[in-house]
């Protein structure tokens, strides 16, 4: 069953099909093929795929993400990192991994991070002259930062699978979420010294006092989400209704960006944008559950336990085997069945189960940027208006930038463990 799933993904790759359309047919053919499982289990698994709390806070951020985008606050965070680092060559491109790191830190979702800020820095780059699929995949590659940076729904899918403090995981992101920005910004400073582009980026820059003020508002977005949950107030799931709320009252009374008129066409726009990607989900839900029907993810993770021997053997095959599991299973059900198996054998091994949940976190948010199942180069295709195979030669490096920074995350545990040990031993 499992080689017929693929074989019928990847012919319907070949004939251009959809990628999540091209899933439900393989996953709907494993089915068909297994003689043991009843169509009905078609419809049940696609909707206990979305069947799930954490889910909730897909729409609430995207519509976070539209109303911040037509209210004015997501130009103003853009035009706040246009200050800071907009004045050098490539500040243009540097200000797009900057405003999604900031950010990451309201939406909680990679997506809502791409389309928010995709759709005003993808326009900006490509008007300064940046080839537009080089700027889609740097939007796609940047946005990953909303699931590595907290709040993060894939951190509380594997706190709640592996018995791990939420809190912990929140603060642990921290240090490889600046890491991974730092490299990319440094990978893109490289890439403009290169090829020349970037040398006009910091026309039409605002001041940094007079940005910062604009930003103001904006800025204080995050620290009300965070605080809010740091604090206890309310659960992540909770605080993306509180982002909503927050953008519909900076954009309406104190940005007016956004008007009253203007609200059914965003929740029109949101709604669209979240059934697409509930879709993508509902299909790679079922074909995960398939994945895991065959036993795949456990076989994998009994292997593991019994083949490799050390600490550094273990976190060499975990990311490879999650690396190839990212790219065809969701992130949020690869979560929650691989990680009540590995992180005891990671405990075994002598890894810390906060550090070892960040690996497969930033393993798994490589999925995100990387077909069949890659949401982010969905969500940035649409923005640029570009199909997905425009994307694969630019995006390789930024891909090799990411893993550069998980090889280090892996085998350095102080990146991601020195603040957690410092707010919480």
């Amino acid at each position: 069953m499992p080689g017929m799933m693929f074989g019928t993904m990847l012919l319907c790759f070949a004939l251009s099909v959809s990628v999540a359309v091209s899933i439900g047919l393989a996953s709907l053919g494993g089915v068909l093929m297994s003689g043991s499982l009843p169509l009905v289990v078609v419809p049940k698994e696609m909707f206990s795929s979305l069947d799930k709390f954490p889910l909730l806070a897909v729409p609430f951020f995207v519509l976070a993400g539209k109303l911040m985008e037509e209210g004015g606050i997501s130009q103003r965070l853009v035009e706040f990192a246009r200050s800071l680092v907009g004045g050098m060559q490539g500040g243009l491109a540097l200000s797009c991994v900057l405003t999604c790191l900031i950010f990451a830190a309201v939406s909680g979702s990679s997506v809502a991070t791409t389309f928010a800020v995709g759709s005003i820095l993808i326009p900006a780059l490509v008007r300064m002259g940046y080839p537009t699929n080089w700027a889609a995949s740097l939007q796609a590659t940047s946005a990953e930062l909303g699931v590595i940076v907290p709040p993060s729904v894939p951190m509380i899918l594997y706190g709640v699978a592996a018995e791990v403090s939420i809190g912990e995981m929140f603060v642990a992101g921290i240090g490889p979420g600046v890491l991974i920005a730092g490299a990319l910004m440094l990978y893109v400073l490289i890439w403009a010294r290169v090829t020349g582009m970037g040398k006009r980026d910091g026309e039409g820059r605002l001041a940094l006092w007079v940005a910062g003020r604009n930003a103001f508002w904006a800025l204080m977005m995050p620290v009300i989400i965070l605080g809010g949950i740091y604090g206890g107030i309310f659960t992540p799931t909770e605080a993306s209704a509180v982002a909503v709320v927050y953008a519909v009252f900076v954009g309406l009374f104190v940005y007016k960006g956004l008007s009253w008129r203007a609200l059914p066409r965003v929740l029109r726009q949101s709604a669209v944008t979240t059934s697409v990607i509930m879709f993508i989900i509902m299909n790679a839900g079922l074909f995960s559950y398939l994945v895991n029907y065959a036993g795949i993810p456990e076989t994998l993770g009994h292997y593991l336990q019994e083949t490799l021997k050390t600490p550094m053997n273990f976190l060499l095959g975990v990311n490879l085997a999650l690396f190839l599991i990212g790219m065809f299973v969701e992130t949020g059900a690869a979560i929650i069945v691989l990680a009540p198996i590995l992180a005891p054998v990671a405990v075994f091994f002598g890894i810390d189960p906060v550090h070892f949940g960040l690996i497969v976190i930033v393993n798994l948010a490589l999925g995100m940027i990387t077909p069949p199942v890659g949401v982010n180069l969905f969500a940035a295709c649409a923005v640029a208006r570009i199909p997905l195979d425009q994307l694969v030669k630019p995006l390789l490096p930024f891909v090799g930038v990411v893993i550069l920074c998980l090889v280090l995350i892996s085998a350095v545990p102080e990146i991601s463990l020195t603040l957690r040990d410092a707010v919480f031993r």
